[in-house]
Order: structure tokens, then C-alpha cells, then sequence
């Protein structure tokens, strides 16, 4: 839960402003029975730095995340975003809805922050991406990242 409360004009202001990445060759590492890379970010302006993570669970493949937290100068990380896979039912705790097991995009939002719930505790489904890499790929375009070479997936001819 975070303690750092942001608008949903704030939330959004940072998901758009240009960002670039610092490591571009980072590596994975095995973390636990997962495959982690992290980069470093920071904004245009130099004004705000941000963490881009991707993860991969090594046991099962539709188990994956891609996020960007934001790392303020003074208080608590937010994570703003994260696009995860269909390895999981997920319920937003305020809405009361829920669905399983369906490719879905967390978000920090003003109402779940001012609540005392998780940062990024709201989810919806998405047809974006199936992949991690698809995943990875529709965070860098929404969130105006430069600096990383990605790829979006390509169409399933046969759905």
C-alpha cells in the first residue's frame, strides 16, 4: 500500500511525459522461480526518475509482468503501471468486480491510493498482448519510453 497519494491528473502526467532508458543492455537474472530485468528511466526533463521491470516466471509462461514505478525524490515508490499475464484471477477490491485468467493492465489511480489499497490495485482486462514481450512492448509505446528496442506481436492469422 502506498502512503504517496496522486491525482489522477498526477498519475497521468507521469505515465506520458518522455522517458529514457539508461541500461538498455540489461540482463535477466533468476530470482527465485522467476527471470527478472530491471531499467532505469528518466524523464525528459530530467526532473523524474522511473523503474521499468519485466518479469518471467521460469515454471509457468503465462505467468509475466511489465511495470514502471515511479521513484520520487522524497517518499514512497508508486508503482503507476503494470501489464500482466493471464496466469491469475484478479478482483478490484473497491469495484468488487472480477475475472480470471485473462491478459489484464494495472494503474495507480487516485481513488485506490486515497484508500490506503495497493498502488496499482485496479485492473482491466486487455487484448493488447499476449506475450511478454507483446506486453513489454505496449507499456514502452503507452508510456512514452524511448532508449529500448521492442516489438509488438504479431496478428494470430488462425483466431
Amino acid at each position: 500500500m502506498a502512503t504517496t497519494v496522486l491525482t489522477d491528473e498526477d498519475i497521468e502526467a507521469l505515465l506520458s511525459i518522455s522517458k529514457h532508458v539508461g541500461n538498455s543492455g540489461a540482463k535477466f537474472r533468476t530470482e527465485g522461480k522467476h527471470l527478472r530485468k530491471d531499467y532505469r528511466l528518466t524523464s525528459g526533463d530530467g526532473k523524474h526518475e522511473f523503474a521499468l521491470f519485466v518479469r518471467q516466471s521460469t515454471v509457468l509462461p503465462e505467468s509475466f509482468s511489465a511495470g514502471l514505478r515511479w521513484l520520487p525524490k522524497s517518499g514512497e515508490d508508486v508503482t503507476l503501471i503494470r501489464f500482466n499475464g493471464p496466469s491469475h484471477p484478479h478482483s478490484n477490491s473497491i469495484e468488487g468486480d472480477r475475472f480470471e485468467f485473462v491478459c489484464h493492465i494495472h494503474r495507480a489511480t487516485e481513488r485506490y491510493l486515497a484508500a490506503g489499497k495497493k498502488d496499482e490495485g485496479f485492473a482491466e482486462r486487455s487484448g493488447e498482448y499476449k506475450t511478454l514481450n507483446g506486453a513489454l512492448h505496449c507499456l514502452v509505446k503507452r508510456c512514452n519510453i524511448s532508449g529500448l528496442n521492442t516489438q509488438a506481436e504479431e496478428a494470430d492469422l488462425f483466431e
